[in-house]
């Protein structure tokens, strides 16, 4: 871990320059590309902070994983080394308890139940859970719906997963989700994927449209099928050891910008969805999307019944499964 926290402060130390002006310079973490929908939205939200502490307080976005893959910059952050991350909830499911809620598989009924959600109560409760970890919680971004493709048949039906080998994020409810199914699940970090299944250490992944896109997945897994297992909501989280640093005024100015950067992602991440579904559609994928979800769903079970278990998340899963 050591290697890593020197690595992020020694780009944090070169790549501050153009910020010196600043009183405070906030670094903030991305593994997605410039243009990116989440990228965009902490940049505006950079400059919201900036206008409103009359340039004092700065945000440095460092996207494209220039600061590691999520597991090693939660560790970062966590340090007070990176100052904001965005991170795919994933990676906190061993972490943070209650974050394994909203990572089940199927617990949302559409994007839409998952914001009713995610905005209200039930939302706010989660956020506060990550205090305990050295971080606080400032606002969810989307993460799409997340669907299965793969490098070797179109997948039709549960039965076509048997034996498969698919890349998971480093989470063990995605690890028995995939196992549920059938297949055979690996956990590794997101920018090994493209070579795994390239050399066949791995048949496929499983992700929303922008990211089989952005990382270029889809030229070296041609099948893609919209089983939507996951409508997983991203999260932008601060370093507490940064946060207790600002003054309380400065920490709303924080929260507050980070609230209105939501929308701001959502109708660039809408417009970025059917944009990668069209570029991939164009580069001839086959888009499978005649799948019968109830066997999917049913094969859930056991996953619940493994990771439902304290009172908690009882508690939040049923109430999340009441949320019209």
């Amino acid at each position: 871990m050591k290697h890593t926290i020197l690595a992020g402060l020694f780009a944090g130390t070169a790549l501050t320059g153009a910020a010196t002006a600043c009183e405070v310079t906030l670094r903030s973490s991305d593994t997605h590309p410039e243009g990116y929908p989440t990228v965009m939205a902490v940049e505006a939200m950079g400059e919201m902070i900036e206008e409103r502490t009359d340039g004092r307080i700065c945000v440095e976005v460092f996207h494209s994983a220039q600061l590691g893959q999520e597991k090693d910059t939660i560790e970062q952050t966590q340090f007070g080394v990176i100052d904001l991350n965005r991170v795919s909830m994933g990676p906190f499911n061993n972490i943070i308890e209650e974050t394994q809620v909203v990572s089940l598989p199927y617990i949302f009924r559409s994007v839409d139940h998952m914001h009713k959600v995610m905005d209200g109560e039930i939302g706010d409760e989660i956020l506060a859970a990550f205090e305990d970890h050295d971080l606080v919680g400032l606002a969810y971004y989307d993460g799409g719906s997340r669907s299965f493709y793969n490098s070797e048949k179109p997948i039709q039906s549960i039965d076509d997963l048997a034996g498969m080998k698919f890349r998971v994020m480093q989470s063990d409810i995605f690890v028995d989700m995939v196992d549920a199914l059938g297949a055979n699940a690996t956990p590794m970090p997101y920018g090994e994927v493209y070579s795994s299944i390239q050399t066949g250490v791995i048949d496929g992944a499983e992700n929303n449209w922008p990211s089989y896109e952005s990382s270029g997945h889809y030229e070296v897994a041609k099948y893609y099928t919209l089983d939507q297992h996951l409508i997983v909501p991203e999260v932008l989280v601060m370093s507490k050891m940064s946060w207790d640093k600002l003054s309380p005024e400065d920490q709303e100015i924080v929260r507050q910008a980070a609230k209105e950067s939501v929308p701001i992602m959502r109708e660039a991440w809408q417009a970025r969805e059917a944009e990668s579904e069209q570029l991939v559609r164009d580069a001839g994928v086959e888009v499978i999307t005649d799948i019968d979800k109830t066997p999917f769903m049913d094969a859930m079970k056991p996953v619940y019944d493994k990771h439902v278990t304290s009172e908690t998340l009882k508690d939040l899963v049923s109430r999340i499964q009441a949320t019209e």
